[in-house]
């Protein structure tokens, strides 16, 4: 029996994770589910699966929480950082699953790399923003790190790995990243302009969360990934090519020397590498309908237009720097739900991310107070970026 904590429990990530473990009561407890402020999904989640611990981001959320909790049950209620962390490095986890979208997840995947768990790594952009500092942990800790984003999961499956899923790169010639190209794939720059929030989340093949989803749309998530293989596989950017795959259904390639390329392909279900996250080295039901390659008909692989989508120019250029993902990230963070809040249009997100990545001193974070100081500095500017752009005597989509 496999004791599993979800950090970010009411998101799609941590509710298809329920999904798998519901699936399969003999392998996996649920010990501990957290979140930030979702507190009515919270209490659902909380009387289906009896967890023994739920923290909430802050400290009102969980004393909602608590309120509509019943006064006998068998959850303890906790609040703030702290108490993630707490979680994430219990001596009773097994497994973690760390899929807190942004910045806000780094610290509670580190406290579970540094005790060696079972780390189920779907937050991307801890990776991207302390990239050394996280790799670190993971060696010091023994940790078994295990991504869940499915491009990731996809290379993984095609590369063999030892008993602590660490995976050979003997004779790989190149890892090939695909990106879905987003709902507006094939539009040029001038057509993006009047883009809405709502447009820009309506994924076409995926079900994700709203910062996800636009980054997605901008394909800046594919910047992400790229930097999150380059950190998971020992690569350079060089060694990583990113094509556009419309279908979703080829997840990521591995290319060897010899010629030979290696697929992972399935419907675009995130239930699929999150139940081989959960059971690796075995393999468990996950509920997703086979794969019909005839249904699927024609599969095409495309170049990206980094001219219509300049977010992953920018990450692109930003690996290169020391530092620049860190400031990339945090900079799209700010613009992002700038965006979503209609204070700058979807063209104004790679401008915001220009502007701290012109003018932040950039160095590699050697330690997590460091990463804290290049991400804080990077927000403050991209925030100031924001302000000059606001939309508000127009409005997004006029």
């Amino acid at each position: 029996m496999q004791r599993v904590v979800i950090l970010g429990a009411t998101g799609s990530i941590g509710l298809n994770t329920l999904d798998v473990i519901g699936r399969h009561p003999d392998r996996f407890e649920v010990y501990a589910l957290a979140a930030n402020r979702s507190v009515d999904e919270m209490c659902e989640l909380v009387a289906r699966h009896s967890p023994k611990i739920a923290v909430m981001g802050c400290a009102d959320a969980a004393q909602a929480l608590k309120d509509k909790l019943p006064a006998s049950g068998v959850t303890e209620v906790r609040s703030g950082e702290a108490a993630m962390v707490e979680v994430a490095e219990h001596p009773e986890i097994d497994i973690v699953m760390a899929a807190i979208v942004g910045f806000a997840g780094l610290r509670p995947a580190l406290a579970a790399a540094e005790a060696g768990k079972r780390l189920l790594l779907a937050n991307k952009e801890a990776l991207v923003s302390a990239g050394s500092v996280f790799i670190d942990a993971v060696k010091r800790g023994g940790a078994v790190l295990l991504p869940i984003d499915s491009e990731h999961n996809a290379m993984f499956q095609c590369l063999p790995s030892d008993e602590f899923a660490r995976p050979t790169m003997d004779a790989v010639e190149k890892i090939i990243l695909t990106a879905s190209g987003g709902p507006f794939r094939g539009q040029l720059r001038e057509q993006l302009h009047k883009v809405t929030p709502e447009q820009a989340c309506d994924h076409p093949n995926w079900s994700m969360g709203p910062k996800i989803s636009v980054d997605s749309a901008t394909l800046l998530n594919k910047g992400l990934e790229l930097a999150e293989a380059c950190w998971l596989f020992s690569r350079t950017p060089s060694q990583v090519e990113v094509v556009i795959h419309p279908q979703s259904i080829v997840h990521s390639m591995i290319r060897y020397t010899d010629g030979s390329v290696l697929a992972q392909l399935g419907n675009p279900d995130m239930r699929t590498p999150i139940a081989f996250g959960l059971a690796w080295p075995d393999r468990i039901d996950a509920a997703v309908d086979p794969l019909d390659l005839v249904a699927a008909g024609q599969l095409d692989f495309l170049a990206p237009d980094l001219d219509a989508f300049p977010c992953l120019r920018l990450a692109m250029e930003a690996i290169a720097l020391p530092g620049g993902m860190c400031v990339l990230n945090a900079a799209n963070e700010v613009a992002v739900a700038a965006f979503l809040q209609r204070q700058i249009r979807f063209t104004g997100i790679d401008q915001v991310i220009e502007k701290p990545l012109d003018s932040v001193s950039l160095a590699e974070p050697s330690d997590l107070s460091a990463v804290e100081a290049l991400d804080s500095e990077s927000r403050r500017q991209a925030s100031e970026m924001v302000a000059q752009m606001s939309m508000a005597e127009s409005g997004i989509g006029d």
